[in-house]
């Protein structure tokens, strides 16, 4: 047989098939075509799916859409929910009152400036109340008591007792301020009040007076308190009544007590500070079943990581009262 080439007429242009230039065959190009032509096409099926998740993702994670497909009615997420304060400082669970012992300002005192300067330590306490307070807030609670000053604390130093009356003083305008910017209540627990200088109960009467009709949070300052003597005041309160004719002694019960006393409200939690473990003659009442954290750090060095440690250790508590 004759060759293609042979069979060319003469003068004829030698053509070749552009299968034969290329080296393939027909058949293994047009599967070869096929291949890359399927190739792209999942290609960009893939990129569709991926894009298509990222969306759906982000709906679901605005509260937009819940999962099933409806539209939820979860309130929309604001910069201040996705702040890293804020889940912190927003466990589960949180405690509704809180009571603080503010100890360790004259040893932070001595620890920043020296032991001549030690007592300069209850300034920087105050300060640090005006941090813990927006924390408080930032957590949901509703009440805070704090132990300023007790009726042991009147065996001080003279010079230490001037000092902290004139903290109480120049600090007062201060708590006002920020009790109006925040929607904080404060009330005075004094067992001894006409022990305060009178400039001094004339300030902490103008800050009840200047605060009581907000709710957002409510401080209880115990200043010049004992518990003992708040516990021998109401029974006198009711042995007064019942000698007046208008109690019966035998109608005398814990509710009777209860509502005499300087604050009725029981706190859920109360907090020590300094690595001291007892409760010094404050609110013996109220704290029989309040869960006690004693934290080692001194008050004014306490931290916001320290705080929400606390309500941690308060959400993994299990409270019975006795059942």
């Amino acid at each position: 047989r004759r060759t293609r080439a042979q069979r060319q007429t003469p003068g004829s242009p030698k053509t070749a098939s552009p299968f034969v230039r290329i080296g393939m065959s027909r058949p293994t190009l047009m599967m070869d075509s096929f291949s890359r032509f399927f190739m792209l096409i999942g290609f960009g099926a893939g990129v569709a799916v991926v894009f298509l998740a990222q969306q759906v993702t982000a709906v679901l994670a605005s509260g937009r859409l819940s999962k099933f497909g409806k539209r939820s009615n979860a309130p929309q997420m604001t910069a201040q929910d996705r702040s890293p304060v804020r889940p912190q400082c927003r466990p589960r669970y949180v405690p509704r009152h809180i009571a603080f012992i503010m100890d360790g300002n004259r040893r932070y005192g001595a620890k920043q400036f020296g032991h001549l300067r030690r007592l300069e330590g209850h300034e920087e306490g105050g300060k640090k109340l005006g941090e813990v307070l927006q924390w408080c807030l930032e957590a949901g609670l509703s009440e805070v008591t704090c132990f300023a000053f007790s009726t042991e604390n009147w065996n001080r130093d003279s010079a230490e007792i001037d000092l902290l009356m004139h903290t109480f003083l120049s600090r007062s305008d201060q708590i006002c301020k920020t009790a109006r910017e925040k929607g904080i209540c404060v009330k005075i627990l004094a067992t001894h009040a006409d022990r305060l200088p009178p400039e001094v109960r004339e300030a902490l009467e103008r800050l009840e007076r200047e605060t009581r009709s907000f709710s957002k949070l409510t401080l209880n300052l115990a200043i010049s308190y004992g518990a003992r003597s708040e516990l021998v005041a109401a029974t006198r309160c009711l042995c007064r009544a019942a000698v007046n004719g208008e109690l019966d002694p035998n109608a005398i019960d814990e509710d009777c007590l209860e509502a005499n006393l300087l604050m009725p409200s029981a706190p859920d939690l109360l907090v020590r500070t300094s690595g001291e473990r007892r409760i010094s003659n404050f609110l013996l009442w109220q704290l029989a079943y309040t869960e006690l954290v004693f934290l080692d750090a001194l008050w004014p060095d306490l931290q916001q990581s320290d705080f929400v440690r606390v309500l941690d250790d308060f959400e993994k508590r299990q409270r019975r009262f006795g059942r």
